[in-house]
């Protein structure tokens, strides 16, 4: 089992930025790919960016590209993703995830979830 602990959501105007965390617990992290995913009201939930195990390889929905960074901290046991020049359309709770394989979170959603933090962008 992991156990996994988002925070850094928040409200924000067009434009700025936020960084999420995600805390990991209850296996070695290192062991996992880890992904942030978000769910809009009314959608399905989407991947934004996934991170190999060892940081070396990143992935990034097109929307995100440029904008949003993945990264992590094998020491810290925590994943992160800053967002910067956010859009409302970028409104949606956050979500981690983590799964062994990196492909199982590009392609689909991996075992185990987070609780979601909230991140609305206003105009």
């Amino acid at each position: 089992q992991v156990q996994l602990v988002e925070s850094g959501g928040g409200l924000v105007q067009a434009g700025g930025s936020l960084t999420l965390s995600c805390a990991a617990s209850g296996r070695t992290f290192s062991a996992y790919a880890m992904g942030w995913f978000r769910q809009a009201p009314g959608k399905a939930r989407e991947i934004v960016a996934v991170i190999s195990r060892s940081g070396d390889t990143t992935y990034y929905i097109d929307s995100v590209k440029g904008r949003f960074t993945i990264s992590r901290d094998n020491v810290k046991n925590t994943v992160y993703l800053q967002m910067n020049s956010l859009k409302p359309a970028d409104t949606a709770v956050y979500y981690c995830n983590a799964d062994r394989l990196f492909s199982t979170l590009v392609r689909e959603k991996g075992d185990y979830w987070g609780q979601g933090t909230q991140v609305t962008v206003s105009s």
